[in-house]
């Protein structure tokens, strides 16, 4: 166990110090989320009416309501992101020379994923800091509340890149991959516009969005942030991780996964 966490803390600090060295990661993770926030929510403010729905026990102006989608989207880029670092480090051996250490393969791969996912929390509060002085205010314990959705949700998420991940062969593959990906899990959930709303103009749409992963972790950091636990959101998370999770250790297997036809 003492080898195991020494292993861990070297893999999140190797995480860190990445991103330490690499600031635009840090621009661009606030950007993407920024321009939503302040530009599109203006424009369509007026197009989408939202009603009193839980979470929520008032109306709510859109940029409110689009927050908890937006987290998500941090933390859907950057587990993407953290995922083609992976594909670089194997093209350049060094996953390779990871992957033989006498440790878990799991134990690895979560390591890599938690570091991440840390880091990838951290740009969520610098976002939501920037929303508070943008005059968009959540409950006082929300903030504190939501840190454990937020966690799961970055796992989920970057476990689902690591799996990607071993399933591409090369690096000049990952951003067409990652294209049929990232937009459709953000476009087809309640990131952007609640179910309900998905309902009124196509059933089989608000059915699609429902099924998608991407929307159960919103949802959980959604309920979170008001200092309440939506059950079924946080039990398809959690199954979602575990499953993306396996995925990714058995395809980093030499044994059994794709690992084994990229020589």
């Amino acid at each position: 166990m003492k080898h195991a966490l020494i292993a861990m803390r070297a893999i999140v600090l190797r995480e860190a110090l990445r991103f330490v060295h690499q600031r635009e990661r840090f621009v661009a993770a606030l950007v993407r989320p920024l321009v939503w926030l302040l530009v599109f929510a203006a424009g369509f403010r007026a197009a989408l009416g939202l009603s009193i729905t839980p979470p929520y026990q008032t109306y709510i102006t859109y940029e409110t309501y689009i927050v908890p989608g937006l987290c998500g989207m941090i933390l859907l880029f950057n587990g993407m992101q953290s995922s083609l670092s992976l594909v670089y480090d194997r093209e350049m051996g060094s996953m390779r020379l990871l992957l033989t250490a006498p440790l878990s393969r799991a134990w690895l791969l979560f390591s890599k994923l938690l570091g991440s996912t840390i880091i990838s929390i951290l740009q969520v509060y610098a976002f939501l800091l920037v929303a508070w002085l943008f005059d968009i205010t959540l409950p006082g314990w929300g903030y504190l509340a939501a840190l454990p959705a937020l966690l799961l949700a970055g796992l989920m998420l970057g476990a689902l890149g690591l799996a990607l991940s071993s399933f591409i062969k090369q690096l000049e593959n990952f951003a067409g991959v990652m294209n049929f990906v990232i937009f459709p899990m953000f476009f087809l959930s309640s990131a952007l516009y609640p179910l309900w709303k998905m309902a009124e103009s196509s059933e089989l749409l608000h059915d699609i969005c429902a099924a998608n992963p991407f929307t159960h972790a919103v949802e959980l950091i959604r309920f979170a942030l008001y200092v309440e636990v939506n059950g079924m959101a946080l039990v398809w998370t959690t199954l979602a991780t575990a499953v993306f999770m396996a995925l990714a250790v058995w395809g980093y297997d030499p044994a059994r996964g794709m690992m084994t036809r990229k020589g």
